[in-house]
């Protein structure tokens, strides 16, 4: 008889969900809310990383000083709203970070910070705002992260009940 057979890993307690507000981040945030109602009290983090390049402007957004483009705030703010929040069920504690610099290594430093128990994020997105899961930030996330993470592509969307075949 296997030992491990029928384990159950977890609950979770901190979920962090990686977005650059892209499309397939935002299907992948579908996953991430699985993985919360499926751990009853857990919080689930959505964490945005600015690029080093995009930081002098970004922040006085992140970090409220000086003076911030009001329409750039109000923009990022209203994309969450509408994509994010707007999806999240009663009961699931959800919250917003956001971070300036290189995106993985911000990923795993956040991560190891809060003690998270399960990274959620999409594979080769590229969002408009910051290009944060562009190149090899979901392999280097995936291999030096020091707790379980979750890759999700867009094209496993295809598979789902419902999904239309293409020809």
């Amino acid at each position: 008889m296997d030992a491990q057979a029928g384990l159950r890993i977890g609950p979770y307690r901190k979920l962090l969900f990686c977005t650059d507000f892209s499309e397939n981040a935002s299907f992948a945030f579908d996953f991430a809310i699985d993985a919360a109602l499926r751990n009853a009290g857990c919080e689930l983090t959505l964490l945005h990383v600015i690029p080093e390049p995009d930081a002098q402007f970004w922040k006085g957004y992140i970090y409220e000083v000086g003076d911030m483009d009001a329409k750039a705030r109000a923009d990022i703010d209203r994309t969450v709203e509408a994509e994010y929040r707007s999806r999240v069920p009663d009961g699931v504690r959800f919250r917003v970070e956001m971070r300036i610099g290189e995106a993985a290594r911000s990923i795993l430093d956040y991560a190891q910070e809060q003690g998270t128990d399960l990274i959620i994020l999409g594979r080769q997105g590229q969002g408009a705002l910051s290009g944060l899961l562009l190149g090899g930030v979901a392999g280097k996330v995936a291999r030096k992260a020091l707790c379980p993470v979750l890759v999700v592509p867009l094209s496993f969307r295809a598979r789902l009940p419902g999904a239309q075949a293409s020809g």
